[in-house]
């Protein structure tokens, strides 16, 4: 049905989720659930439950417009303008990479690290995006202050938002930075999910995130280790003594990571994985002497 003509929840789910399903789409009923329930104004369960509510003609051509660039690959997340991210709800704009479940092992790993509930721990979060794990790890820590770094003034807008949002703006702060330029220190914890990505093996990537997310957030060099290398360089001057870095790392790369920390003279602590059992996650020291 493409006119404007009113049409019933369960109606338009049928046509969404179709065109979805011929674009080869993962999740197509899931994304037909969120297109139509963005449009319409309704929930998951009201949606189920009243399938035959109207929905009037311009929420219905709104959601039909959604689903077309769904269908050219598009990430969900910024057709809606938002990501669930340890439990929260994060703004996304095409500025940021798209919060992953994958990420959240490093906030795991984090709060592994500084398990006291009630220091007042100093964080930084180099490459910030969205402000996801800045701002998960401080929902969890009250005491807690950090630092989110980004080169992109489009990002740190978004992690700014992000922070009044969940009403973290007091305890955290944006910088205009590259890596640890402009950081001072010291901090008890690092957070960093730099490009890590080969050259190479972006044109082989998911169209939504091959065409869609930034590429310089995706971009790793030759071997997907160019910016551990950056940041390693600079990364122990703004570590407290028995401080930590807690990186992401692709799939394959975490002993290459670990090798690289331990020639910045830091101390591999563990490696982590995340739910798929990629090893995701790698944790370092610094010396307290």
């Amino acid at each position: 049905m493409n006119d404007l003509a009113s049409v019933t929840i369960g109606d338009l789910l049928a046509e969404i989720r179709a065109t979805l399903v011929q674009a080869s789409v993962d999740n197509p009923r899931l994304d037909s659930r969120l297109i139509v329930g963005a449009a319409a104004g309704a929930s998951i369960e009201q949606m189920i439950a009243r399938p035959e509510t109207p929905v009037d003609a311009i929420s219905a051509a709104f959601a039909r417009a959604l689903a077309e660039r769904r269908a050219d690959g598009a990430p969900i997340a910024y057709l809606l303008g938002s990501k669930e991210f340890w439990s929260l709800d994060f703004r996304v704009t095409g500025a940021t990479l798209v919060p992953r479940p994958d990420s959240e092992t490093l906030i795991e790993a984090a709060l592994a690290r500084l398990p006291d509930w009630s220091a007042p721990w100093r964080v930084a979060d180099l490459g910030t995006g969205s402000g996801c794990l800045l701002l998960a790890f401080l929902s969890e820590r009250p005491n807690a202050t950090g630092v989110g770094g980004d080169a992109s003034f489009e990002a740190l807008s978004g992690a700014r938002a992000n922070a009044h949002a969940h009403r973290l703006e007091a305890r955290a702060r944006g910088v205009c930075a590259g890596w640890t330029t402009a950081l001072g220190g010291p901090f008890d914890l690092v957070f960093a999910n730099p490009p890590y990505i080969p050259s190479e093996d972006i044109p082989a990537l998911a169209r939504e995130v091959r065409d869609y997310e930034p590429y310089e957030a995706l971009d790793g060099g030759p071997d997907g280790l160019d910016h551990y290398r950056a940041i390693l360089a600079d990364l122990p001057r703004i570590l407290a003594p028995g401080g930590a870095v807690v990186f992401e790392v692709g799939q394959g790369q975490a002993l290459d990571v670990a090798d690289l920390c331990e020639g910045a003279d830091l101390t591999v602590e563990t490696i982590r994985r995340d739910l798929a059992g990629v090893s995701r996650c790698v944790v370092a020291g610094k010396p307290r002497g």
